[in-house]
Order: structure tokens, then C-alpha cells, then sequence
């Protein structure tokens, strides 16, 4: 189990929630019922596995962001190990959380309870397909993955070639580490299960797109209004590679 805790959301910065929450419902995400916790503005939309919070406001993002219910001893544990805290609220009058940035400056973000009401209405998924992976772009993989494995021990499955892409179970979201160069932040990967119906909802809404935008055989990419990139792709990329025992050891991989 990862020491993060569990997967809440991909936050993201919003500039404009509205136009943000328009475009992920066209897709089919379906928008949530948020508590009251935040002061301010903010959404969130999901495709029954993956979450994303849309925030109006400036803060270390994106983030990847976790529950985790005690964070005065996760916070005393990680810091007796090094781990340095860009984010650290710890009082009883506030929402606490922790947040600390990866050596690629990946923001990871711990908060003390959910700051929305898990939907049921997920009969299908949305137009982009089934979600497999937030793809993190990493200048030195494998010295990154040492990071990852401290915090998220189930490495997934990895490959050496033709990029070196790790793959991590973070509180049920899988995380890949990836040092394509293709990738310019922290991308969303899908395997899109109908591609006309793909095309036509981009031609009807006019989306920021790409074909073919070089990262790991992807047919097309998405730019949603406040800057996320979502991958589409026939096949998990990492499909044909080979899983790795559950000691997620990282001791013989190549440096």
C-alpha cells in the first residue's frame, strides 16, 4: 500500500473552471458533488476511475493528490527520512495537508480527508476511453524511481527500450515515469475504445489537438482549456512488456 495513502485527485490550476468543466463533461466525465472544504472555487470531474480537481487558485501544480488520514506521524516519518515539505499544515482549526515535489519537480499532496463525494453513475467510460496512466516526464528514471518506490512499493511493470517507462501503483492510480521527450509535464493516458466518435466530438468542439503527437505511439492529443494534455492511444503503450515481481526491487535494474 502506498505511504501516500489513497488516490484522490490529478489537481490541476484553473483559471476558468467553467470553460475546464465544460470541456471534460463533453468528453463524458461526469462532474461530482464537492464538499465545503476548499474557500475556493472548485470542481471536480471523473471518469469512475480517474479524478480530476479543477482549482481556482494558485498553488504547487499540478499535484497528484492522496488521502491520508494521519498526517502529523506520516509527516514525522517521511521527515526522520529526508523528505523536505514545500507544504505543511498541521493545525486543528484548518484542512491539514502535506505536500513535497519529486527530484523532477512533480508535486505530491496529502490531504487529511476527501474533498468530494465518490460518484456511482459510471456505466461507460468517457469519449477519451479507459484511463491507464498519469505519464510523469523524468530527466533520470531510474534515480526518480527510487523516489516513487519509498513512497508507492508496487512497481507495476517497466521496460529498458526504446525509453526507459516505470510504472508504479500510487494508492490505486498507476503512475508512470517516462524520460520521453515528448512529454512537457504530466500528461493523461487513455486507450480510447472508439476513435470516430473521438474525431467527431474534436471537429463538432473544435478542441486544441494534435495527431500523432510523438509520445509513445498516441494517435491524438487533447489540450483541455487550463493546459492538461490527455494521450489517446489503441493499446497500453507498456502492454507487451514484462510485469515485475511484488518486491517491486529496483536493485538490478540498470543505473
Amino acid at each position: 500500500m502506498s505511504s501516500l495513502g489513497r488516490f484522490l485527485e490529478f489537481s490541476v490550476k484553473t483559471p476558468d473552471i467553467i470553460e475546464s468543466l465544460g470541456f471534460y463533461k463533453l468528453l463524458g466525465f461526469a462532474e461530482l458533488e464537492i464538499g465545503d472544504v476548499w474557500p475556493h472555487k472548485y470542481a471536480v470531474v471523473s471518469d469512475g476511475v480517474l479524478s480530476i480537481g479543477l482549482h481556482d487558485r494558485d498553488f504547487h501544480a499540478p499535484a497528484v493528490t492522496f488521502v491520508q488520514a494521519d498526517l502529523a506521524k506520516r509527516a514525522r516519518i517521511m521527515s526522520d527520512h529526508g523528505f523536505n515539505f514545500n507544504v505543511m499544515r498541521l493545525n486543528e482549526d484548518e484542512f491539514n495537508r502535506l505536500g513535497f515535489a519529486d527530484m523532477d519537480g512533480h508535486q505530491l499532496t496529502m490531504v487529511e480527508a476527501r474533498t468530494f463525494s465518490r460518484g456511482n453513475e459510471f456505466e461507460n467510460d468517457s469519449a477519451c476511453g479507459s484511463f491507464f496512466e498519469l505519464s510523469l516526464p523524468v530527466r533520470e528514471p531510474v534515480h526518480s524511481a527510487r523516489l516513487w518506490a519509498s513512497v508507492a512499493p508496487s512497481l507495476l511493470r517497466m521496460r529498458e527500450e526504446p525509453t526507459v517507462h516505470m510504472r508504479f501503483d500510487a494508492g490505486s492510480v498507476p503512475v508512470g515515469l517516462s524520460e520521453s521527450i515528448a512529454l512537457s509535464g504530466p500528461s493523461l493516458c487513455f486507450k480510447c475504445h472508439d476513435k470516430d466518435a473521438l474525431a467527431q466530438l474534436i471537429e463538432r468542439h473544435g478542441f486544441v489537438n494534435e495527431t500523432f503527437p510523438g509520445f509513445e505511439g498516441a494517435f491524438v492529443a487533447l489540450k483541455a482549456p487550463e493546459g492538461t494534455m490527455l494521450y489517446m492511444f489503441d493499446e497500453d503503450f507498456l502492454g507487451e512488456t514484462y510485469e515485475v515481481d511484488e518486491s517491486g526491487d529496483l536493485s538490478e535494474f540498470p543505473t
